[in-house]
């Protein structure tokens, strides 16, 4: 068997698909009605969107087969991703690259397979749209021309997936993003008995930038903020916008101090941020800390209500002190 090679983009190719926020994301009907249409247009027993992480096969849509992800050793798409057509396996009986394969040798045991890149600017290929199957074959002409057009929607899905769930300023989660991916960690650290922490950040005197500076230094504001945000916390953290100058965080398996000093961190960080800036003012904040403790309800919208009434109790502070 032919471990797949890494491709020569491979930093800026996992960093564009884990900024999309779709690995580990629930089945979406969008992917799921693509990969249906493909087994049903194509005759074949099993059709995947696949998109290849760091060292893993996940699978974002699957037709026929149950595993939700492969190591990516043993992934045929990990081969497809290094071309800029179909990579088509008529028998991967006869092929040295699959022949002794563990997907070939054993269940779901495949002997053809038809992959498309799925490409998103520049040149950045995440995964394919794919075909499977237990006997051999061949496409036609006909069908890798249905095969491409099949994987270009699912590229317009995965760039209306990233409108949806993106803040187009900060390049955040939004609050629809923020609030799915957050379900997921929570759900975890209640499987797992884990404890995590959500933080609710809001801006101060961020209505006084607008009105003095204005609307375009706001953003500027909100821009360095985030930007501090994201390089504070852990890339395992799940950092958001949810509108206006409010941010959260969640972060999972807070266990000690952790999340303390997460937050110490990012005083630094600010601190360091408007000693070095040209700005005429300060960023400043307000936080509100909620505690997720394992074995309690995994209600994202409750965590963000009370995190927020601690935000503001903290902001209600900080001005009685500027009085």
């Amino acid at each position: 068997m032919q471990v797949p090679a890494i491709p020569a983009n491979e930093t800026e190719r996992v960093e564009r698909l884990h900024a999309l926020r779709i690995l580990d994301t629930a089945p979406e009907e969008r992917f799921d009605r693509l990969t249906r249409l493909a087994k049903r247009m194509f005759d074949v027993p099993m059709a995947l969107v696949t998109l290849i992480d760091v060292d893993r096969q996940w699978f974002k849509s699957r037709q026929g087969i149950d595993l939700v992800e492969t190591t990516r050793d043993v992934s045929f798409c990990a081969h497809a991703i290094h071309s800029d057509d179909i990579m088509e396996v008529p028998d991967a009986l006869e092929d040295p690259r699959f022949a002794d394969n563990p997907f070939v040798t054993g269940g779901p045991q495949i002997r053809f397979y038809a992959g498309c890149p799925l490409t998103v600017p520049i040149n950045m290929k995440l995964g394919t749209l794919c075909l499977l199957d237990v006997k051999p074959r061949e496409l036609s002409t006909d069908d890798r021309a249905l095969l491409h057009d099949l994987a270009r929607m699912a590229e317009e899905e995965i760039a209306a997936v990233q409108l949806a769930t993106m803040d187009h300023l900060t390049q955040l989660s939004n609050r629809r993003g923020f609030e799915a991916l957050a379900r997921h960690v929570l759900a975890g650290c209640h499987r797992l008995g884990l404890p995590a922490s959500l933080f609710f950040f809001d801006l101060d005197h961020f209505k006084q930038i607008n009105d003095t500076y204005g609307h375009a230094e706001g953003d500027a504001a909100l821009s360095a903020f985030s930007e501090v945000l994201r390089t504070t916390f852990r890339e395992s953290d799940v950092v958001g916008r949810l509108g206006g100058d409010e941010f959260v965080v969640l972060l999972s398996n807070t266990r000690s101090n952790t999340a303390y000093e997460a937050l110490e961190r990012l005083r630094h960080n600010v601190e360091a941020l408007n000693a070095t800036s040209n700005r005429q003012y300060k960023i400043a904040y307000s936080v509100g800390v909620i505690d997720y403790v394992p074995g309690g309800s995994p209600d994202v919208e409750a965590l963000l209500a009370d995190a927020d009434k601690s935000m503001y109790e903290n902001k209600q502070a900080r001005r009685s002190v500027e009085r």
